[in-house]
């Protein structure tokens, strides 16, 4: 069936489902965040949907503020609007506008992890599952009906990156099977229940920061749920070190936050039960780099033993 498709999305996410929607559709118009100034030399850069979308010969539309400027999109009289992780509030008038509506592919099984960081609260909360949700959008927060669901597992291994891949291709699969039965009337919306919902917000400064005096396994959820975007942080001699992947170790003995242990891959720090061993990290001012590495480099290892984090 010939329908007219508007996407709204950003991130690297986004570019599978969309890859996956023009196999099938015209995407008319692709609608994704302004060009943004990246690293040190502020180069402006776009984002990776702009990027696939002038790959393929796709119209880019790209509104600083999405409520005050969409007269463009209300130009091409779209049949459906999809939109995943696209980063603004999308106004009423193009929630009502197509004729099969406006749906969002959301990182989550709502109505669990409402928001816009669903795979990172996910992983730092240690759930075994999480999944993709089609649904309406409405005026509220991740709120509209449900209309195709899907789970997936969450290993003790995985990060949060690792997840996003996942997730993606999840999400992928599951817009090309959704287009024609939702086209087709075979999708039945289902509300969600209010009462079982959780929130996602997105990620502070504040968040990244471990505290030693959290359990090891918390700390363990942490570090690969904030893994590799934006990592997790601590400080060690007044310096910011970035913390990308650990594992649990079993030392019980040292004050909280000291290093108690170095090792052939990492070094050990003394949590409020035991041992969490840091694997990967990045010192401030220096490259990322394994802890096997960074000890390498340093004479004396056992001069670590005793030294802080906080």
């Amino acid at each position: 069936m010939n329908i007219k498709i508007v996407y709204m999305g950003t991130p690297e996410f986004s570019v599978g489902p969309l890859r996956e929607i023009i196999k099938d559709y015209d995407v008319e118009m692709v609608v994704t965040q302004p060009d943004k100034e990246v690293g040190r030399k502020r180069i402006l850069t776009p984002s990776k949907v702009k990027e696939f979308a002038l790959e393929n010969n796709i119209k880019v539309f790209q509104p600083t503020k999405i409520r005050e400027d969409y007269q463009e999109i209300i130009d091409i009289k779209p049949d459906l609007i999809v939109t995943c992780a696209y980063g603004q509030i999308i106004p009423k008038e193009l929630i009502d506008l197509p004729k099969y509506g406006c749906i969002n592919i959301h990182a989550s099984l709502l109505p669990e992890y409402r928001g816009g960081a669903p795979i990172h609260h996910a992983v730092m909360d240690g759930k075994s599952k999480t999944g993709i949700t089609i649904m309406y959008m409405n005026e509220k927060m991740d709120e509209g009906d449900i209309l195709y669901q899907e789970e997936i597992d969450i290993l003790d291994t995985d990060n949060t990156s690792i997840m996003f891949d996942k997730l993606s291709k999840l999400g992928s699969s599951m817009i090309r099977e959704f287009i024609p039965k939702l086209i087709n009337g075979e999708i039945t919306p289902i509300k969600q229940d209010n009462s079982k919902a959780t929130y996602a917000y997105n990620i502070s400064k504040e968040d990244e920061k471990i505290d030693f005096n959290n359990i090891t396994l918390d700390i363990y959820n942490k570090i690969r749920g904030l893994s590799e975007i934006p990592g997790s942080y601590a400080f060690l001699d007044n310096k910011r070190v970035k913390i990308f992947n650990s594992r649990i170790g079993t030392k019980t003995t040292g004050s909280i936050g000291e290093i108690v242990g170095i090792y052939e891959d990492g070094i050990g720090v003394r949590t409020k039960d035991s041992e969490i061993i840091l694997t990967d990290i990045q010192v401030e001012g220096k490259t990322r780099e394994l802890v096997k590495d960074y000890l390498n480099g340093i004479q004396d290892k056992n001069k670590l033993i005793g030294k802080i984090f906080n």
